[in-house]
């Protein structure tokens, strides 16, 4: 499918600059809120993003265009769940755990999309590229709003919870995708015009895998270590 506009073209830079200032503005907002109109937010956004993924859903099936290929197994779209389980669970722990994965995952990884994103297929005003847009800010949002927040601390040791994460939903995905001849969270082949193009261009199919695989190995304790600094320099505010 040919792209309506280039990466990092001026549509793509205006719309990552949106996207970085709606996401400072909303999260100074937040921090200046009152305690009980943060608990409210931290639960609102999950549920919102449900009831996006549902209007999108029946955009798609109206539009004729719903298929196998639109279903939530990205590692954006299992954002929801992991936002869920942080914003939901009654186990105090288990929320700190999944809300340790989202700072840590799904936080990078929304915001690999944001630099390469895949939805520049889409006409700039359409439903879709807007939507788009919209869904991985709030991707990004609610982990900074966690951070910033100081209800979750990461800690390298607890690098295995984002790791045993990715070995429980990456092989069911990856059988799926090989069924259905899908190519969710990119274990089929890479989104072209990114840096995970090169390992299948230059390393083949098993060492794009592998590829892949090391690069995701590499980035988490590169997350822990940029987190870190910024706690250092910029201290959290007190949790809720």
């Amino acid at each position: 499918m040919n792209t309506v506009y280039p990466h990092f073209g001026t549509i793509h830079i205006i719309s990552m600059l949106l996207t970085i200032f709606a996401v400072y503005l909303l999260s100074g907002l937040f921090l200046r809120a009152e305690t009980g109109v943060r608990q409210l937010c931290l639960k609102t956004i999950p549920v919102m993003m449900v009831f996006m993924e549902i209007i999108k859903d029946l955009y798609l099936i109206k539009t004729g265009r719903f298929g196998i290929g639109y279903l939530p197994l990205h590692l954006c779209s299992l954002g929801i769940f992991v936002f869920l389980f942080a914003a939901f669970l009654r186990s105090c722990k288990w929320r700190q755990i999944f809300g340790e994965i989202a700072l840590v995952l799904i936080l990078p990884g929304s915001l690999c999309a944001v630099l390469f994103p895949d939805w520049n297929v889409y006409p700039v005003f359409s439903f879709l590229n807007v939507y788009s847009w919209v869904w991985h800010m709030l991707l990004v949002l609610y982990p900074v709003l966690l951070f910033r927040a100081g209800l979750v601390r990461p800690d390298i040791r607890h690098i295995h919870y984002s790791i045993l994460f990715l070995c429980a939903v990456v092989p069911p995905v990856y059988l799926f995708d090989r069924h259905f001849n899908c190519n969710y969270m990119f274990v089929n082949w890479p989104p072209a015009n990114t840096p995970l193009y090169l390992f299948s261009r230059y390393m083949g199919v098993p060492g794009y895998l592998a590829g892949y695989a090391a690069l995701v190995l590499l980035i988490l304790p590169a997350v822990y270590l940029v987190l870190y600094l910024i706690r250092l320099a910029r201290p959290a505010a007190k949790g809720l």
